[in-house]
């Protein structure tokens, strides 16, 4: 799979761009606020349906200007597909998927697979919970909508349940209504987070022995905030009593304090906890190997090879790791930013094809 064509008008700093991508390696150079970051923004987005970036989608949209569209041609294995979005100031998202009008955001998963790599995925093991729980949403939703779909009730039902916590007096029977919601959808977010973290440890343990020449074992674990039970009906069990153990200290807090919206990722490196004891080196390498893990297991669940997105992350990269990312990744679709093209890399990557961005304006070198 890979990109292979890409317009924008109206998006971020640049005011209309056509450009044709190396189904292989995409170096994308120029100083810093010059576009470089919007440009695989856009290549992000056509995945997604939104940025990498927080922020709301008017943010996108040129300055002084009303729409933004991204229109965007990828092949693929099985089917070529194109891909519309329009984002106006005044209106929702519009998007279309080979001239067909999507109605919702969630259809345009699980059909162009994209991973992100930015610096601030390098401080995943070591930075806040939310990180790493916002990180198993947005990856494992790209692939499987059905948790997209799980994920997006339970928000909404954690959001009611947090709204009844907040009355005064607070109604237990209204309390109880949402509690057997959110355990049925936490319960089966759960499930899908338990099997993906195992699957991804699998595939990560390998790269990081790679990266580090077996001298270090990764393995990377779920840590519910629910005591896990693989039975389904236990695992509601679990969730229901812990939601009723915790109603008080809810209802004092006036909000939801346990639950899989509390769940967090553990790191193991040789057996020693990683974020706790881990060097920044090691938590780097930990960093790395997640998401080049996701690229083997885009792979295995669709048959597809993902799109790797490198958005200046080299000059943080050590020697060794950069080897890696060169010499591992043959059949990916990677698209690199970086202030210069560095001859090393270019030498490396076969004279890959190099863009220069300046005010918004791309030129082919």
């Amino acid at each position: 799979m890979y990109v292979k064509e890409l317009e924008l008008k109206n998006f971020r700093n640049y005011e209309s761009l056509d450009l044709e991508f190396d189904p292989r390696i995409n170096l994308i150079t120029g100083r810093n606020a010059q576009g470089k970051t919007n440009l695989i923004e856009a290549v992000y987005l056509i995945s997604m349906g939104r940025s990498f970036r927080a922020g709301r989608d008017s943010e996108m949209i040129r300055f002084g200007q009303n729409e933004a569209l991204v229109r965007a041609e990828a092949v693929k294995a099985v089917m070529d597909t194109r891909i519309d979005i329009s984002i106006s100031r005044k209106s929702k998202k519009y998007i279309k998927k080979d001239g067909k009008q999507l109605h919702k955001t969630s259809e345009l998963l699980n059909n162009i697979f994209i991973v992100a790599f930015t610096p601030e995925d390098l401080r995943i093991v070591k930075d806040e919970p939310e990180k790493r729980r916002r990180f198993i949403d947005k990856e494992l939703a790209q692939i499987q909508p059905a948790y997209y779909l799980c994920l997006s009730r339970y928000k909404k039902v954690l959001q009611q349940r947090n709204s009844c916590l907040k009355e005064t007096p607070v109604r237990p029977s209204m309390l109880s209504l949402w509690d057997m919601q959110l355990v049925q959808y936490g319960a089966d977010m759960m499930r899908m987070r338990k099997a993906f973290i195992d699957r991804l440890s699998v595939f990560s343990g390998k790269i990081h022995d790679s990266i580090t020449n077996g001298q270090e074992k990764l393995d990377i674990q779920y840590e519910s905030n629910v005591p896990y039970e693989e039975d389904a009906s236990r695992r509601q069990e679990r969730l229901i009593e812990t939601l009723e153990k915790s109603r008080d200290t809810d209802i004092k807090m006036k909000t939801t304090t346990r639950g899989p919206h509390k769940d967090d990722l553990r790191f193991l490196v040789n057996g020693v906890n990683a974020r706790k004891y881990g060097s920044q080196g090691q938590q780097r390498t930990c960093a790395l190997s997640l998401k080049l893990a996701e690229l083997d297991f885009i792979r295995q669940e669709t048959g597809e090879t993902a799109i790797l997105l490198l958005d200046d992350v080299m000059s943080e990269l050590d020697q060794s790791r950069r080897s890696y990312l060169i010499d591992s990744l043959e059949e990916n679709q990677i698209f690199i930013t970086m202030t210069e093209a560095e001859e090393d890399l270019i030498q490396a990557y076969g004279h890959p094809t190099v863009f220069s961005v300046q005010d918004g304006h791309v030129t082919l070198l």
